[in-house]
């Protein structure tokens, strides 16, 4: 197969003097990566991967136009010329491989954040910031100048930089959003009221950016849809606005995403949202256009999903983001017809947004070499001097990534696992709604191991003597967890079990979702650890049928998932299904036919009654193996849950990290 295999995705396409050579574009988004304001080795290796991976065109994280616009820890310098050099470095390089290279520019207005910035919000009408319980400052005539010029200067440094263009921030609901937006926008003066006052916001920066820049350099908008928010501009409304810009030849391409700081979680999508959801908006926007090529973003992970979306007409570019960040060779494989090699993107948002959410700089759960490619490249994994023979002992996703990794460098080898499937209890995890992805993640990975002739064993548990007679030169033990049975809490420390456990009727999470359980009609969920364990596991309960109290030491379901923005959309699917809540509460014991209720907030209790508990608390390491190989001559290595239970994305670092090390 060849690129004909997605014939509508490799077809050229012209921008201002510019031509892609497909239609994949690595949008925008914060890597959150810059050392004191700059960018280094961190930035270079991560773009220049999607660029030596085939992205036609790459728009490059935001740079906060002016002191009021920073946003995060790892945000670029606001106007300082020092931020020059070191991106011409990231241009150059991107523009080697063939990427054509843009600059978003940003300043969010009301929803800025002041522990980073350290100066007010500037907005068009002073209104309450949505990012967090700050008010904003309304702007004076002299500080909208003095905004224009910002993005205007910033535009310079782009191009003295090297970028091919610049794209302007006006989704979410940020600055100029905000002027467009007769909400956000309650001006009396040129700047407000009128539809045309409303555009000259934008419509300056962009008449000032050009002047300062020529007419060979690109400018592009991004702008979002938020239909189910009433104060947010409806479809018709920005298809005026494009269309009134695109008329006077102020753009030259636009991108439509979801969502807003009205309602975060559809900026980036969970894995609970549907796949496309942005192509229906640009779609909308592409009717209204006669130059501007239109760019649809939003949960678009697959080359099927975006060849159907320039083949439909729905767009002329599609962004796909986390896709690449998964996979940053997601564009050549397509193009040569391999998309069963392309490492499918999970939804999972637990390392790109989770991370910048905890703002640190962005890596993927799948792929630990995003952010890490000037230490350990992307999937171009140098061939091991001499190969050696490894036994992997445990399919889960340490042990699947350390196999993948090491057959990939030509080491010969084995991998064991004592279930009938791969994929341990990250395979439990992809059974619960809405969590196909994972088991086709598994699917990639049994794909790539059959590719890479690595000899997969099933229905084998082994025997320390039985590992020495492999002969391996280097054993890697992947074993993992497995559920306490204790009901360990860490509201009350003091009790290492749950009392009456004995009492029987108790499972774990494991056992429910391996269908080992056959709880009764009420079932109480312990989710100590407010994560998808318990949260999954429960939903999962729900839709069989059975009455489900959700309990836990958190202060809200969920708490865990917040960094992922999953955690809105499964509460509120929980409560569709009729699941009881219970929050800041712990279980002082269990008596067979219901549990004491600890209250945390007032230390009162109360008696629930209900047929069968299930416990999702943290597990214990498996280490048997690992403690009767010790002492002996074998080369052992030990990676994932057996070294201490953690969630996902730690055993796939540290696979990968052991592969690469072998």
């Amino acid at each position: 197969m060849t690129e004909q295999t997605f014939p509508h995705l490799f077809q050229p396409l012209a921008l201002r003097g510019k031509t892609l050579r497909n239609r994949i574009v690595f949008g925008a988004h914060t890597a959150n990566m810059a050392e004191a304001g700059l960018p280094g080795e961190r930035h270079l290796g991560y773009y220049r991967e999607r660029a030596l991976g085939g992205a036609a065109m790459i728009v490059v994280e935001p740079v906060p136009v002016h002191r009021t616009a920073v946003l995060t820890r790892g945000n670029f310098r606001h106007e300082d010329e020092s931020i020059v050099a070191p991106f011409r470095a990231i241009t150059e390089a991107c523009q080697a491989e063939g990427a054509v290279m843009i600059h978003q520019l940003y300043h969010v207005g009301q929803h800025g954040d002041g522990d980073n910035s350290f100066e007010p919000s500037w907005s068009p009408s002073g209104l309450p910031s949505f990012h967090d319980s700050d008010g904003s400052h309304a702007m004076t005539e002299a500080e909208i100048e003095e905004s224009i010029e910002a993005f205007a200067q910033a535009a310079r440094r782009a191009q003295a930089a090297g970028f091919d263009g610049v794209e302007l921030f006006a989704a979410y609901n940020a600055l100029i959003d905000q002027f467009w937006t007769p909400f956000s926008n309650r001006r009396d003066d040129r700047w407000g009221g009128s539809f045309e006052n409303r555009m000259r916001f934008s419509s300056e920066i962009i008449a000032r950016i050009r002047k300062l820049v020529g007419e060979d350099f690109i400018v592009g908008m991004a702008v979002s849809m938020d239909p189910e928010i009433e104060v947010a501009l409806t479809i018709e409304a920005l298809q005026e606005i494009v269309a009134w810009h695109d008329e006077r030849g102020l753009i030259d391409y636009v991108t439509c995403g979801t969502g807003s700081y009205f309602s975060f979680g559809k900026i980036i999508p969970p894995f609970l949202l549907a796949d496309k959801l942005g192509p229906p908006h640009a779609e909308a926007l592409r009717q209204v256009v006669k130059h501007a090529k239109v760019q649809a973003e939003s949960h678009i992970r697959t080359p099927e999903n975006a060849d159907y979306v320039i083949a439909s007409g729905q767009a002329d570019m599609v962004s796909i983001v986390r896709g690449q960040i998964a996979d940053p060779h997601l564009a050549n494989k397509a193009r040569e017809g391999r998309p069963e090699d392309i490492r499918p993107c999970i939804s999972c948002n637990r390392n790109c947004w989770g991370r910048r959410f905890r703002d640190y700089w962005i890596s993927c759960l799948i792929n630990p070499s995003a952010g890490r490619e000037f230490e350990w490249g992307g999937d171009r994994f140098s061939p091991a001097t001499p190969p050696r023979r490894v036994l992997v002992v445990g399919g889960g996703p340490a042990g699947l990534e350390a196999a993948r990794v090491a057959a990939t460098r030509d080491h010969r080898v084995t991998l064991v696992e004592a279930a009938p499937q791969l994929g341990g209890q990250f395979r439990l995890a992809g059974l619960q709604p809405r969590r196909q992805q994972i088991l086709d993640l598994i699917a990639w990975y049994e794909t790539q191991l059959e590719k890479l002739q690595v000899q997969v064993e099933l229905n084998r548990p082994l025997e320390p003597s039985e590992i020495a007679g492999f002969e391996a030169d280097a054993v890697v033990l992947a074993t993992g967890s497995q559920p306490s049975g204790k009901g360990f809490q860490r509201a009350l420390p003091q009790r290492e079990a749950l009392p009456g456990l004995e009492r029987g009727k108790v499972w774990s999470a494991e056992e429910v979702m391996s269908r080992a359980a056959r709880p009764g009609k009420h079932v109480l969920v312990l989710d100590e650890g407010s994560n998808w364990r318990g949260c999954g596991t429960a939903w999962h309960l729900a839709e069989q049928g059975h009455q489900v109290t959700l309990l836990t030491p958190a202060s809200m379901i969920g708490k865990e998932l917040e960094r992922t923005s999953a955690d809105i959309p499964l509460r509120q699917r929980l409560k569709q299904l009729e699941v009881d809540f219970i929050t800041e509460a712990a279980i002082t014991e269990w008596h067979g036919d219901g549990a004491t209720i600890l209250d945390l907030l007032d230390n009162r209790s109360r008696r629930l009654a209900c047929d069968a508990l299930v416990l999702a608390t943290t597990n214990v390491a498996e280490t048997w193996l690992a403690e009767e190989l010790q002492d002996s001559d074998l080369e052992v290595h030990q990676v994932g849950d057996c070294v201490a239970p953690r969630e996902a994305n730690m055993a796939f670092y540290e696979g990968r990290k052991l592969g690469l090390a072998l």
